[in-house]
């Protein structure tokens, strides 16, 4: 369930990783599973303008990381890169998102 290590080592900029991350969800609910994680992340710092409560913030990477999770563990069969190069993983789920 380790992403093949060739997937997170020897890339030096986003552009080199996005067509690894790729790879990495190739399963089309996994791709909609983040794309709705997303969603949710960007709500949290909305609700947090919104009423000011700093919770918000928690909330959004909770249900955003805990929905990915979901799209990896139980669909792609790996587990999330982005904790290998988290700004490569960063960057690369907004152009997916983008991209979507």
């Amino acid at each position: 369930m380790n992403s093949p290590p060739h997937l997170t080592q020897g890339l030096k900029n986003v552009s080199d990783s996005y067509p690894c991350y790729l790879t990495e969800h190739s399963n089309l609910t996994c791709r909609r599973l983040h794309f709705v994680g997303s969603n949710l992340s960007l709500a949290g710092p909305t609700r947090l303008i919104a009423t000011g409560k700093p919770q918000y913030l928690l909330y959004a990477l909770l249900c955003g990381y805990s929905i990915t999770e979901v799209g990896h563990y139980g669909f792609e069969k790996n587990k999330l890169a982005s904790f290998n190069r988290p700004l490569h993983g960063c960057m690369s789920d907004w152009t997916m998102y983008k991209d979507i």
